[in-house]
């Protein structure tokens, strides 16, 4: 039996497309950005974890005394005041998105163990090659799922008026179209996963038939 069939190899094409995606679009803070061109924009950028900012002003500081500019983490311990405004900062709908995606990208990093082991490790020969074949097919459809659900969220509310300065000038950036390329790369490599399931079933199946068979005229 071969190791893999063409659907088993193009689905490992797919998740290390969708991989290297997620993995960028977790980590970087292009998830909504401000036109460049706006000389007076309070937004830069904007991501899951890390925010820049040009100029914002402490929401809650009625007499416009505190800014806040260039980038930081989310959970800066160290910038006075940055505490105060992390409500502010994620809503309950950032705060969904981040869950979401954050389950995509961990499903993601235990498909990539699960691919790697399918793709170098395991074989046909081996009694749970197809049930790890199924696992990892089940894994990434939880990790493209999250992710469609994440982006779906944030592509519905991040930009609304009300909540990020000067919303009209804002637009979504790369970081969060890597996210919808690789969320829809993920759900075709699943798909693909099931299909190469299907696939070395069937030819396990048809194996056990050709031995039985020569098994039986060799008995004759």
């Amino acid at each position: 039996m071969s190791r893999r069939s063409l659907s088993g190899n193009v689905a490992l094409g797919f998740f290390a497309l969708a991989f290297v995606l997620i993995a960028v679009a977790f980590g970087t803070p292009s998830w909504l950005v401000s036109d460049y061109r706006i000389t007076g924009a309070k937004l830069d950028r904007f991501g899951l974890w890390s925010h820049c900012f040009r100029s914002l002003a402490d929401p809650h500081d009625t007499h416009q005394r505190r800014f806040f500019v260039g980038c930081r983490w989310i959970f800066d311990p160290f910038t006075t005041g940055y505490d105060g405004i992390r409500g502010y900062l994620l809503p309950d709908f950032m705060i969904t998105t981040q869950f979401f995606f954050t389950i995509s990208f961990i499903c993601m990093l235990i498909g990539a163990i699960l691919s790697l082991l399918y793709c170098l490790c395991c074989g046909p020969d081996m009694s749970k090659f197809i049930l790890l074949i199924w696992v990892n097919a089940i894994i990434v459809l939880i990790a493209g799922l999250s992710g469609a659900i994440a982006v779906i969220v944030f592509a519905s509310l991040a930009n609304r008026n009300g909540w990020m300065p000067g919303h009209a000038n804002n637009f979504f950036g790369w970081s969060f179209a890597l996210a919808c390329i690789g969320v829809i790369a993920a759900l075709v490599s699943a798909s693909l996963y099931f299909v190469e399931a299907k696939i070395q079933r069937k030819k396990k199946d048809q194996l056990k038939d050709s031995q039985s068979r020569i098994a039986l005229e060799t008995k004759k």
